[in-house]
């Protein structure tokens, strides 16, 4: 069996099968008519739970055809211009070219003598989202597994920063439409069930800060701490960014830490034409990226930013075997010292590979086309009597729903938008996500290829009314 191991001795094989993997992924590639077959799980899960993990094929041409009917065959291919659901976009090349190589060398980000160079590489990449988010010198930062990782630790930040003996004292201000990970968060820091205060948003969904100000004088009236305040830039449901320069004055006013959450408008940081969407991000102590939702690489690459290096020593423990405390007095640089990981990949080398083939430019053109699409896409549903938009896009994300000329009651309408969704999902001609708006069944596009037109758009559209109505009449067939 050690003819498996990558090593100098095996290198050749390594070329032989990587080849080998590559060809028939970009063959898959080169052939996906739509973004999904429409297996379900009851007709997939037999073929897999069939497999006997205990009886290996000893051939990877063999476990290549085999992955063919496990997962290649029936896999979501976000590639596709009709896959318009999530905050999944389609990766770059040099990106995917660095996940191959930092896979085969396979360095653990942690410390120095794990990774050497990439420790290096990783730093600058920080330095270079702070400087772009004007975060100011004594800026720094860490990769993370994702938005969810990189909130935590912000807050955990925040709450250390707080200096309070009593956790039921603290309280973390967010929107109501801010990602779920905030109120996730103020459980794993060990924080009360009313730790983090909902605040209104207004007709664009953004928070609105005159409640928001309301509240954190609630907040200091009845003696409580407030910890943080969560500006999002970029709702998962909306693409809304929140009013940060006002957010940011009554945090200082309040003397509370300002997280940004800008997992998915962080590629504003590159952008063209929009990056004034995001003027008053500077004033943060705290933000959150996503490079592989709106920078165009592969999960995962994200990482947490702070206005004051000094604040991530609340992350650091030391261990004699791994970062000893004399290693800062000669100053080799540990990455674990700030980060709640300890074994990490080397996520930063894609963003590299892309920089440095495409450069920031050619970043923030990709995501401003898919901002100036959904603003086509509005105009259509707009236009559209079928359709119910709900606010016009700050990102590349529509909220809309089917709405019949002939139907008045709201949870008939609700019935027939989730069938329309799941029978187009079934059809695999499409890909949708879903949300409510005040209590109400909604569609969702998330739009973040670049390869996709407002004609997909109509075409989609045209999709859902056809489904819907299909139910619709249905309906009315069995009710009669």
């Amino acid at each position: 069996m050690r003819s498996h191991l990558l090593n100098d001795t095996t290198a050749e094989q390594y070329r032989r099968s990587v080849t080998e993997g590559i060809e028939r992924v970009a063959a898959k590639l080169a052939a996906t008519d739509r973004p999904f077959t429409g297996v379900t799980v009851d007709a997939l899960a037999p073929t897999i739970d069939a497999i006997d993990l205990d009886q290996p094929l000893l051939d990877t041409a063999a476990v290549l055809d085999e992955l063919e009917d496990v997962y290649l065959r029936d896999a979501i291919y976000f590639h596709h211009p009709r896959y318009l659901a999530h905050l999944n976009c389609p990766v770059v090349i040099p990106a995917v070219l660095g996940e191959a190589v930092l896979s085969a060398v396979n360095s653990s980000l942690d410390t120095w003598d794990q990774s050497a160079g990439g420790t290096l590489i990783e730093r600058k990449l920080i330095d270079w989202t702070t400087a772009r988010i004007g975060l100011g010198e004594n800026a720094d930062g860490v990769f993370t597994s994702g938005g969810t990782q990189s909130n935590l630790q912000a807050l955990l930040l925040a709450r250390e920063e707080a200096k309070t003996d009593s956790f039921a004292k603290l309280r973390i201000f967010a929107s109501e439409v801010s990602h779920f990970s905030v109120k996730k968060s103020a459980k794993l820091l060990g924080l009360g069930q009313d730790a983090v205060i909902s605040v209104p948003v207004d007709h664009d969904k953004r928070m609105q800060t005159v409640a928001l100000a309301r509240e954190l004088e609630r907040c200091r009236r009845d003696g409580l701490v407030p910890m943080a305040v969560v500006a999002t830039a970029g709702t998962t449901d909306f693409g809304s960014i929140d009013p940060l320069p006002e957010i940011a004055e009554l945090c200082e006013q309040f003397g509370t830490w300002m997280h940004v959450d800008a997992a998915y408008g962080c590629g504003l940081l590159a952008s063209l034409k929009y990056r004034d969407r995001i003027h008053g991000i500077e004033r943060a102590d705290s933000v959150t990226v996503d490079y592989h939702k709106s920078f165009f690489q592969p999960v995962s690459s994200s990482a947490v930013l702070v206005r004051d290096a000094s604040t991530l020593r609340h992350a650091t423990y030391h261990a004699e075997y791994l970062n000893p405390r004399r290693m800062v007095q000669e100053r080799i640089p540990n990455q674990v010292d700030k980060s709640l990981q300890t074994t990490r990949r080397f996520d930063a080398l894609k963003l590299w590979m892309t920089l440095r083939v495409m450069g920031a430019d050619g970043i923030g053109q990709l995501f401003d086309e898919v901002c100036d699409l959904a603003v086509e896409g509005w105009k259509l549903l707009a236009a559209d009597p079928r359709f119910d938009v709900v606010v016009e896009p700050t990102l590349s994300t529509l909220v809309f729903r089917y709405i019949p000329a002939a139907v008045t009651d709201p949870a008939e309408i609700d019935r027939a938008n989730l069938y329309a969704r799941k029978a187009l999902f079934a059809s695999g001609d499409a890909v949708v996500a879903g949300t409510k708006v005040q209590g109400r069944h909604y569609l969702k596009f998330t739009l973040l290829n670049p390869e996709t037109t407002a004609e997909d758009i109509a075409a989609v559209l045209d999709l859902i009314a056809g489904h819907a109505e299909q139910y619709l009449g249905e309906s009315l067939d069995r009710a009669s």
